[in-house]
């Protein structure tokens, strides 16, 4: 499985690409203490970030990182089908039009009220991106915590399985329909925030 590597990432024209990784290592490694992959003390990228992933990003008007999420094809490698599929009680959902969103990462520099802002912009993000693509569903696999708040987003949310505990964490699988009510959905909660937001792929890293 060919992945992004150090160089690769240097080599990037795309600035916000670069950003995006080195806030996952200041948030997934520095914050949050995951046992995960960190590229010259820099950049945190995984076995999943390959040419198959693509990243929704949003910036601040320097051009500075605020949030960003990965999404990964279910129809190839990703989180929930490769390392958690016992969190589903039924089959991992898989198909064309089912991404499965990863590395979800808010900005930790921004202030608790800005970090808000910018959760609700990545979220309304996701559901623009797949009401553009036809990507009619998302999985994830998240803590207890996490999904309590996303399950409350106002978006058709439901766990997958019930959680289990998976080294010393309350893990579980959920699944979000998306479809032309999504927007309102968010609206009546108050998470629909648009905002320009930038996509890429590996391509944009060469």
């Amino acid at each position: 499985m060919p992945s992004i590597t150090t160089s690769t990432v240097a080599r990037s024209s795309d600035a916000a690409v670069r950003k995006m990784f080195e806030a996952r290592k200041r948030v997934f490694v520095d914050l949050l203490k995951w046992d995960v992959p960190v590229l010259d003390d820099r950049y945190e990228i995984d076995q999943f970030d390959t040419p198959h992933a693509s990243y929704v990003i949003l910036t601040g008007d320097n051009g500075s990182h605020r949030a960003s999420a990965r999404l990964l094809p279910t129809n190839r490698a990703h989180i929930l089908g490769d390392l958690f599929p016992t969190l589903c009680e039924t089959a991992v959902p898989t198909g064309t039009k089912t991404l499965e969103i990863t590395r979800f990462c808010i900005e930790p520099t921004l202030s608790r009220a800005d970090r808000r802002i910018a959760r609700n912009q990545l979220v309304t993000a996701l559901v623009q991106h797949a009401l553009a693509e036809g990507v009619t569903d998302y999985t994830a696999v998240a803590n207890l915590a996490w999904y309590r708040q996303i399950s409350d987003f106002g978006w058709k949310c439901r766990a997958l399985g019930p959680p289990r505990y998976i080294d010393g964490e309350c893990l579980l699988a959920l699944h979000i329909q998306i479809d032309a009510d999504t927007p309102h959905d968010l609206e009546e909660t108050g998470i629909f925030t648009p905002a320009d937001f930038h996509l890429a792929d590996v391509g944009a890293m060469q």
